[in-house]
């Protein structure tokens, strides 16, 4: 049992030494242009699930107050245990929850790529249950196999959260970002029943718009071109739930795998399983923007204007059809902010987001 002194300081600390480390490393993010380096370091954390990553079983903050945490498996495929960790407050009452997703391309990351250190800890000030959850990963497993698995963690959380960490199963907010963002998103239509909220950084709701499906001028023109053959190492045949147990080779394969999906346009081919130009269709199901109506959960949308992984479009395009279905909404966004905004919380655009995201949540949770 260890003990976290300072959760803010020590843990940002370590996760951008970790970041750079990684950026020096690996070749996944490496810019090649110098003005590029901050972006890479803290795309690569993001993709790597470097930042941030808390505590073994007890937690405290800089007041002193204790968060326990525990690990659970909510599901088996064969011999691989798919888990979730559970971190909660003091406190015996029920308490409301908190359904982290994290990001990563669906390719890589892991549960233990938690929200930005402070903002993590007002969560847990403010009396939340956070279950941050793995899911299984592309290559090896598809979009269907992912989308399965958080439905399955919904289920086991709503079935056995109550008993096993006083969780209240009738107020969850599902939460995420960048790719945990479109599966939050996703959420919106696909659990049942339905979250009391959603929250979405940098999210997006098409994965067969050209932004997708088309090849990425940024990441050709930024990147070292990924060859079909390197990116094909990544499919090894073994299912993985998250990126923390790779080595350093079978990393760099996942990284390659997704770069060139970028690079070509292959995305939604290569983890959905199908091709979007003959089988368009079979995307519907898996796109918030097409599944959007009166009865979809509240919504908050954060997203920066100059982000290059996912273009801003995708949000604007969201809070359009959440608008023309009258679902309860706000899009907040900043012309300065990238991908992995909300990590720069220093930046008091950053700390007023942040703000508004615990009164969202406060108005669907409490």
């Amino acid at each position: 049992m260890k003990r976290l002194v300072s959760l803010v300081s020590l843990v940002s600390l370590v996760s951008l030494v970790s970041a750079v480390k990684v950026f020096i490393t690996s070749r996944i993010f490496c810019f090649r242009q110098p003005i590029y380096l901050c972006r890479a370091a803290i795309a690569t954390a993001i993709f790597l699930n470097v930042v941030p990553v808390y505590g073994d079983k007890l937690l405290a903050d800089n007041d002193g107050e204790k968060y326990k945490m525990e690990t659970y498996v909510y599901k088996r495929v064969g011999t691989l245990e798919i888990k979730a960790d559970v971190y909660r407050p003091p406190g015996e009452e029920i308490k409301p929850v908190i359904f982290w997703i994290h990001g990563g391309a669906l390719v890589g990351g892991s549960r233990t790529a938690l929200p930005p250190p402070k903002q993590f800890e007002e969560y847990m000030k403010a009396g939340y249950v956070l279950v941050s959850i793995d899911y299984r990963l592309a290559p090896v497993t598809k979009l269907a196999g992912i989308i399965e698995d958080v439905e399955d963690a919904y289920a086991w959380l709503r079935k056995e959260g109550p008993a096993l960490f006083k969780a209240d199963p009738e107020r969850i907010a599902v939460m995420g970002m960048s790719a945990g963002g479109y599966l939050t998103l996703t959420s919106g239509f696909k659990l049942n029943p339905r979250p009391k909220a959603l929250v979405s950084f940098y999210g997006y709701g098409d994965i067969t718009g050209d932004w997708y499906s088309k090849p990425n001028p940024f990441y050709i023109e930024t990147q070292p071109i990924v060859s079909k053959e390197a990116a094909s190492k990544a499919y090894t045949g073994v299912a993985i739930a998250n990126t923390d147990s790779l080595g350093e080779d079978e990393i760099q394969h996942q990284g390659n795998f997704y770069m060139y999906c970028r690079q070509n346009g292959l995305w939604p081919n290569e983890v959905g399983g199908h091709d979007p130009s003959k089988e368009i269709e079979w995307f519907s199901n898996y796109e918030a923007k097409k599944n959007v109506t009166s009865s979809f959960p509240p919504t908050l949308l954060l997203h920066g204007e100059k982000d290059t992984d996912v273009i801003f479009e995708q949000s604007v395009l969201m809070a359009e059809e959440l608008r023309r279905h009258g679902v309860d909404h706000q899009l907040i966004s900043q012309p300065h902010w990238g991908h992995g905004f909300d990590h720069q919380e220093e930046d008091p655009t950053v700390h007023d987001a942040h703000i508004q995201v615990l009164n969202f949540l406060s108005k669907h949770l409490m």
